[in-house]
């Protein structure tokens, strides 16, 4: 008989780090933006960044789970 294993996947890690990643992204573009004249456009790029960013950190994280 095998002893259960714990699971490997934790959404909530996942999602944490996925918000941590997004924030820290929009965070910097309002930066950007502010010293270039405009933090909202600053803001818009970051969250865009900050998706991609997000997904992809994610997926290093967590592409040998399964």
């Amino acid at each position: 008989m095998q002893a259960a294993s714990p699971s490997s996947q934790n959404p909530a890690g996942a999602g944490g780090l996925l918000l941590a990643v997004l924030a820290a992204a929009i965070g910097a573009g309002v930066l950007l933006g502010w010293a270039a004249g405009s933090a909202g456009l600053g803001a818009l790029l970051g969250a865009l960044v900050g998706i991609l960013g997000g997904i992809y950190a994610v997926y290093r994280r967590y592409r040998r789970v399964a």
